[in-house]
């Protein structure tokens, strides 16, 4: 069995998927690479992902399919992977070799002690075009190189923010708690670190900056226009993420106290996303979340309108909304918009 699945989606892909591949070809026959070609149509993807294929046989799958949407080419991923642990990798993104190699290398480690961790988490680093300095995102507060559980975390800040990816996740755990992400539908990576982590029993958390985020890129789901023209599948994923799990029934008060700060930061994303587009649709939009809040669970409602950033983000009028974008400045540095 193979230690570690990567899933990496690819979408007209082909300028750039390249470079992710190769990063993560050096995990050898310890890994797998499930390559899934979403319905590329522009480009050479699919010829891309075949050719690594036939190159590498023990450790790369090509799979093609119709168009799902970066959710469905995961849901893929998963539904293929052979690798007791599971990790997703956009094709715009790459990952380090010495933190890979210490990763795996600490995988490999449990797994020869059949000591099996839930979750492991390293750093990820913005790769920002055209800035200078790299912004490193690190689990504040979390022990490193040690198992821990999370009654061991010390306390949550509002801008810690595991994103995808910062995680690996067990296989199996991520089967068990039945993980489906959405269709055609982006921002569903908030799904996907989200609902499993009640789920989440042991943590291993490697202070090495293993991922590298590319942004940049005009059309990239992450740019500010681009998330005001998509504001609907947003919101989507905001009431997903409310329905999937009954914060009330996890029962660690810590994993409970993240997830509220998870949630907490998309809905104040959502909503300034609906403040910053100005039209008159998308302001109604924003009274029908919050209304939707209120009457799917009025105790949730009343937690986020106490929370640090609940009350900016409903004061009435061009003033208040003023105030609102200017508080939203604090989870934009979490999100690292464009």
């Amino acid at each position: 069995m193979k230690l570690l699945s990567f899933a990496i989606p690819c979408y007209n892909s082909a300028a750039y998927m390249e470079k992710c591949i190769d990063s993560i070809l050096i995990g050898g026959e310890d890994i797998e690479i499930i390559i899934v070609d979403d319905g590329s149509t522009k480009d050479n993807t699919a010829e891309i992902a075949d050719r690594y294929a036939a190159q590498y046989p023990n450790i790369v799958k090509a799979i093609h399919q119709e168009n799902g949407g970066h959710g469905e080419a995961v849901n893929t991923g998963l539904r293929n992977a052979t690798g007791l642990y599971f990790k997703v990798v956009d094709s715009d993104d790459w990952v380090d070799p010495d933190a890979y190699k210490a990763m795996l290398s600490t995988i490999r480690s449990f797994v020869e002690k059949d000591e099996l961790i839930d979750m492991f988490l390293a750093n990820y680093v913005y790769e920002k075009e055209g800035a200078k300095h790299k912004k490193v995102m690190r689990q504040t507060g979390f022990p490193v190189n040690r198992v821990f559980t999370w009654s061991d975390v010390r306390r949550f800040h509002k801008g810690h923010y595991i994103l995808m990816h910062s995680v690996i996740y067990r296989t199996q755990m991520l089967r068990d708690c039945k993980l489906e992400l959405p269709k055609h539908t982006f921002y569903v990576d908030n799904i996907y670190v989200y609902k499993p982590l009640p789920y989440v029993k042991s943590i291993y958390y490697m202070d090495v900056d293993f991922y590298r985020y590319f942004i940049g890129r005009d059309d990239q789901s992450v740019n500010e226009a681009v998330m005001i023209s998509r504001i609907d599948q947003q919101l989507r994923v905001n009431k997903i993420m409310i329905e999937d799990v009954d914060l009330t029934k996890v029962r660690n008060l810590k994993c409970r106290k993240y997830m509220f700060n998870y949630l907490e930061i998309i809905t104040i994303v959502s909503t300034i996303m609906l403040i910053k587009s100005g039209t008159e649709e998308n302001l109604q939009k924003k009274k029908e979340l919050w209304e939707y809040i209120k009457n799917y669970d009025i105790r949730l409602y009343r937690k986020l309108r106490k929370g640090i950033m609940g009350t900016t983000m409903n004061l009435p009028g061009k003033g208040g909304r003023k105030i609102s974008v200017a508080a939203y400045r604090i989870s934009q540095k979490v999100v690292g918009f464009n």
